[in-house]
């Protein structure tokens, strides 16, 4: 109260809000003038505006005859713009400077809280400012005296060897066709200075007509900034209260958060993440991070999160390599895409990069040069995989980035399982594609190995067997023969006589294992496909339970009858494969897990009713035994029935065979006469698998 009794009002001052220039009116700000260069405030020459960009460009005249003007200066300066000669085109036709440009930029960004106020008889008046220009001297008239003189020295060069010259020199014209533009480039390009300073030079001059200070045009439109109605009526805006009266004076500044760096679209906080699907969530993790511990994911996902449905989704964006989840190369580079190194597919670069997490699920390190020479693809590509999962050592190569997870390992034998099944169908294909020697299959040994070996010999898995069941013999003991006391009793004609439970040895009778050689890198802690860890379907002694043995003969069968249906001619290796695959889709405990050797195979593909065609490959052929061993369906009840007969029997005489000759053998066999279209059609259906 004290300082506002000391502070008296003295006057109160009525204000309006003018509208008639709103939108029209800005501010320039004119440079300091010096005092050898005085302008004629009178004169304008000239004015243009490019209203979108808010640029103005005014010409204004040099008073000439100022004491201050220096005049040699003026004719020195007009005569290395123009030269001697003066036309139309002369920027200074007095030869003398007199004249002088100005362009402006914008003094602020947001002129919102700016306003022309005029004070006149007792009334303050506002008008809103649209822009505030700074004007500063152009200097463009140097540029056109330095083009002017390279014009002269050129022409003086061009008319002392035209002198010379009878006819034009021939030249090399090089046609170069640039490649498509991805949206990327595009988007650098739009961004880029030259690309807005051409946009910016495309908008056209509006030429515009200065008025003077004491033109009666200038006087009329100064009325303007008067408003034009005192009713209260018309300047509801002004009738506040205080505090809105305030607000709308000084209006809380909007610049710092403008100024704050926006996020890119593709990046999120940990709240917004939270907010989407836990499948979203785990996606969007895994690509940004690419390599994650399963215990760092779960972490991030928030308590509370259910470990078993993060597993499940996991599996669906990433593939465990050495006990850690690595994102999978159809998420970084989805359909449709290419590299932005090379212009490769997506799908050339998927395959390139499965290729080196496959290298790390045999070794903790992998040699640049052997990936780039395997995948055939450019050297950016190769170290983009890298970066993604491994660390660079200086003579050594590249490191998988995180340590060997054991506790996951071991907490989760079914997932380890499924995932190196997974493992062993994506080695198979790479074998295909990329023609894989045995040096490629197999990982090199390190000096120093610091995480634990992934590849386990199959003496030393026996061995840690049997220590295994020297450790829990009584466990074992107790379970077998509660085992044994219900089979008894459930199915008497099942009852199995076992004195004791022993080890299950490597078979040596003809009876052999199905071949898991090709993916023993793979195939850590497993038997014929089974994990060591599972033990309730155990075989024993190399037989499975009375009970157990009709269900697998039943599973068994049922995978051959409907693949066989699929494909009608298989041989035994991709037999095994599509095998492979199937248990790796079938849930953990499942009987097929019991062990199924490539006999058993055989007889039940024999018992579906296929035969095995003796096609007489070459003694010299590089295919593997089970490569030779071709089965196919012999009825399928199809229409192409007799016609795949004739093939296999054509086939099991010769392994390779002229088209006419098929095409007669199946004409005259069949009774019809078919055409090279219908021939291809019979192959096609018949051997797609193969062929």
């Amino acid at each position: 109260m004290a300082n506002e009794e000391d502070d008296p009002i003295i006057q109160e001052i009525d204000v309006f809000l003018a509208r008639s220039l709103l939108e029209k009116l800005y501010l320039f700000q004119y440079p300091i003038r010096p005092a050898s260069m005085t302008y004629d405030d009178v004169t304008h020459l000239s004015a243009k505006i490019k209203p979108k960009q808010q640029k103005v460009e005014l010409e204004m005249a040099i008073d000439t005859l100022n004491p201050n003007y220096c005049r040699s200066k003026g004719e020195q300066i007009a005569l290395n713009v123009d030269g001697t000669c003066t036309d139309e085109t002369s920027t200074y036709s007095s030869k003398l400077m007199d004249k002088q440009t100005f362009c402006s930029s914008q003094a602020a960004s947001n002129v919102s809280r700016y306003a022309a106020a005029v004070y006149k008889k007792g009334e303050l008046h506002l008008t809103p400012l649209h822009g505030i220009l700074q004007l500063r001297p152009s200097f463009t008239y140097l540029d056109k005296a330095d083009a002017k003189h390279r014009e002269r020295e050129a022409a003086n060069e061009g008319g002392d060897s035209s002198q010379d010259e009878a006819e034009d020199d021939v030249k090399q014209i090089t046609v170069r066709f640039s490649r498509p533009e991805t949206e990327q480039a595009r988007q650098r390009r739009v961004q880029s200075y030259e690309f807005l300073q051409k946009r910016q030079a495309e908008e056209h001059w509006v030429h515009l007509h200065y008025y003077g200070l004491k033109d009666s045009r200038s006087e009329h439109e100064r009325q303007y900034l008067f408003s034009q109605g005192h009713g209260l009526a018309e300047n509801t805006e002004l009738i506040k209260s205080p505090s809105e009266y305030l607000m709308m004076l000084m209006p809380p500044s909007v610049e710092e958060e403008n100024d704050k760096p926006v996020a890119p679209s593709n990046v999120l906080s940990m709240a917004q993440l939270r907010t989407l699907p836990l499948a979203d969530q785990i996606k969007i993790l895994m690509k940004n991070v690419k390599v994650m511990p399963f215990a760092n994911l779960l972490s991030l996902l928030g308590p509370g999160t259910d470990a078993t449905a993060v597993l499940r989704c996991v599996q669906q964006v990433a593939l465990l390599v050495q006990g850690n989840w690595v994102v999978k190369s159809d998420v970084l580079y989805p359909k449709d895409t290419s590299s932005p190194h090379s212009g490769v597919p997506a799908e050339v670069l998927c395959r390139g990069r499965d290729f080196v997490m496959w290298k790390f699920t045999q070794d903790r390190w992998v040699v640049r040069k052997e990936v780039a020479a395997v995948t055939k693809l450019c050297p950016e590509d190769v170290k983009d995989f890298l970066e993604h999962m491994s660390v660079a050592r200086i003579n050594k190569g590249w490191e998988f980035m995180l340590p060997y997870d054991e506790d996951f390992v071991k907490k989760h034998p079914d997932i380890v399982q499924r995932q190196q099944m997974l493992w062993m169908g994506i080695q198979a294909k790479l074998e295909k594609v990329y023609n894989l020697l045995k040096e490629h299959l197999t990982p090199k040994k390190q000096e120093a190995q610091s995480a634990h070996p992934l590849l386990v010999s199959g003496e030393q898995r026996v061995n840690m067997a049997k220590a295994k069941v020297k450790q829990n013999y009584g466990q074992l003991e107790k379970e077998f023969q509660k085992q044994k006391a219900e089979l008894k009793s459930s199915d008497s004609s099942a009852r199995t006589d076992v004195p004791s439970i022993r080890i299950k040895e490597e078979p040596v009778s003809a009876e052999e294992p199905m071949d898991t050689s090709a993916h023993e890198g793979l195939n850590n802690g497993l038997v014929n496909g089974l994990h060591t860890a599972q033990g309730s379907m155990d075989p024993v002694n190399g037989h499975l339970p009375g009970g157990c043995i009709d269900r697998v003969a039943q599973e068994l069968k049922a995978f051959v009858s409907s693949t066989f249906k699929k494909q009608f001619v298989l041989t035994l290796s991709e037999l095994k494969r599509l095998f492979n695959l199937h248990l790796a889709s079938l849930p953990p405990g499942h009987t097929l897990f019991s062990g199924i050797s490539d006999k058993m195979l055989q007889d039940m593909v024999l018992d579906t009713g296929c035969k095995q065609i003796l096609v007489p490959f070459p003694p010299q052929t590089a295919a593997s035994p089970d490569e030779l061993k071709v089965y196919a369906l012999w009825e399928a009840g199809d229409t192409y029935d007799q016609h795949r007969q004739v093939l296999l029997e054509i086939f099991s005489k010769n392994y390779r065979v002229r088209r006419n000759v098929i095409q007669n053998q199946l004409s005259q066999e069949c009774g019809e006469d078919l055409n090279k279209q219908e021939v291809d059609r019979v192959l096609k259906v018949s051997f797609c698998s193969l062929w």
